[in-house]
């Protein structure tokens, strides 16, 4: 068996992809491609697993029918929302699918990422990547102080 070698510089912007519609999936490797993020795509739910737990990605794009005919059978959304808070935080996750409401919060909410998009609105995909990004930086910068601080041992 061939290992497959991926390396990251230090400067790169690693994007994980887990889609199994090829239309879906070109149309996002040219959105994340134009800002700058360097792809890797998932084939299955163990590469899935496979490549999370080796790399701090900072994008993570699913789509709601990964490798699956319902939602419920998708083994790696599932793995993530029930993976422990440390060791997803870095990750923004975003969900595609049919049955949401683009950048509906109680939806994504309740399915444990962080922004949800319905395939109609994909056409306006960077603008809503940038905007959750933003968001997110936004909301964990307090955390992400105080972690620095402890870590330089700087009182609170």
């Amino acid at each position: 068996m061939a290992v497959d070698l991926d390396f990251l510089a230090s400067g790169d912007k690693p994007a994980l992809l887990a889609l199994s519609d090829h239309e879906l999936l070109s149309n996002m490797q040219s959105v994340l491609a134009s800002l700058e993020y360097k792809m890797h795509v998932a084939a299955d739910h163990e590469e899935f697993d496979r490549l999370f737990s080796g790399v701090q990605y900072p994008i993570v794009v699913i789509e709601d029918l990964f490798c699956a005919t319902t939602r419920a059978e998708n083994r790696t959304l599932t793995m993530l929302q029930h993976m422990p808070m440390q060791l997803r935080r870095h990750a923004v996750v975003v969900l595609i699918g049919d049955s949401y409401e683009t950048m509906n919060t109680m939806q994504a909410y309740q399915l444990s990422v962080h922004a949800v998009v319905h395939r109609g609105d994909l056409p306006g995909f960077g603008r809503i990547l940038l905007k959750t990004l933003a968001e997110n930086d936004f909301f964990l910068s307090t955390y992400r102080d105080i972690q620095n601080r402890l870590a330089i041992g700087q009182s609170l």
